[in-house]
């Protein structure tokens, strides 16, 4: 597939000589939903922000489309929809008028047809006659996305989307996502609920420190990095862990009924097959086996741990 955002070396330092970016190289191809992962103070904002020509860059290239958002900045721009973190409205405006104004902005002709459409993807159609300062923090959210989508970008950034938002919102608002992908569109989203990422992404990016860890596919991602978790339905309480089983790092439930074995799927050797054996030489029946696999939150933490 043809990558729409290409990023090569990109770093940005500020005169006090912290650096938010160290180098930063990433493609994103066209129509594929990307999560960007990272703690607080890791640089996700800042990459955005160079993208968009928010932030001025140190060093580097970073293209959208084909045009360089350095030296091409308004052709760049046009192809891109942003949702910051902050919620930046007119509380006074109407939401009609709010996201038809942001669509003028890019020297768009009016298109109410289209508008309409959006406002009805988001749930906002009842309110398009509404004040912002009438909204819910939720609903305020909602125009964001409105007025992001409201010149057809190709590309579409959310930065902690779903702040604020209540479950049932958030989940209106990942369908909407799901559909731009289905149309083509390209979804860059950082966020903080990253069972999201775990559902709607389709690869994973991991930075910290202002430099990129892995690009890679999700499914491939937690398969590499994924720690599984065996749990062992006993036939019979066990009110303690003979000597024999000392070696295993084993977790026994409080009715002592389950036993709990973690293991590395990277490692050549699970150890499942001897505990199984070690078990029934002592005596333990096993009634039945559960095998659990880490989240995407575990497969990230795992993986900032290791790299800091």
């Amino acid at each position: 597939m043809t990558a729409i955002i290409s990023i090569r070396d990109l770093t940005k330092s500020y005169d006090n000589g912290f650096e938010a970016l160290k180098g930063v190289s990433l493609e994103i191809e066209k129509g594929e939903i990307i999560a960007l992962l990272g703690p607080n103070g890791a640089g996700k904002t800042t990459l955005i922000g160079a993208i968009c020509g928010l932030v001025t860059i140190s060093s580097g290239q970073a293209s959208v489309g084909g045009f360089d958002v350095v030296k091409e900045p308004r052709r760049a721009r046009r192809l891109i929809g942003l949702v910051p973190q902050e919620i930046a409205l007119d509380l006074f405006e109407t939401v009609w008028n709010s996201v038809r104004f942001t669509r003028g902005l890019f020297g768009l002709p009016r298109d109410d047809a289209h508008i309409e459409k959006v406002l009805k993807s988001l749930s906002l159609w009842d309110k398009k006659d509404n004040q912002c300062k009438e909204l819910s923090g939720g609903m305020k959210r909602r125009v964001m996305i409105a007025k992001a989508l409201s010149h057809n970008p190709e590309v579409l950034f959310l930065d902690e989307p779903t702040a604020g938002v209540d479950v049932n919102l958030r989940r209106d608002m990942w369908k909407v996502v799901a559909d731009l992908r289905d149309t083509g569109v390209t979804v860059i989203l950082t966020t903080h609920y990253i069972e999201e990422a775990e559902e709607m992404a389709d690869r994973v990016a991991v930075i910290n420190k202002g430099a990129i860890l892995l690009v890679e596919d999700k499914t491939q991602l937690m398969q590499s990095f994924g720690r599984k978790v065996l749990t062992l339905d006993l036939g019979e309480p066990l009110t303690s862990l003979p000597e024999s089983l000392a070696a295993y790092d084993l977790t026994r439930s409080e009715d002592g009924t389950q036993l709990s074995y973690a293991y590395d799927t990277r490692e050549a050797r699970t150890g499942i097959t001897r505990l199984i054996t070690d078990l029934a030489a002592a005596g333990i029946h096993v009634r039945d086996l559960d095998s659990t696999k880490s989240s995407l939150e575990d497969v990230f933490l795992d993986l900032v741990e290791e790299k800091v």
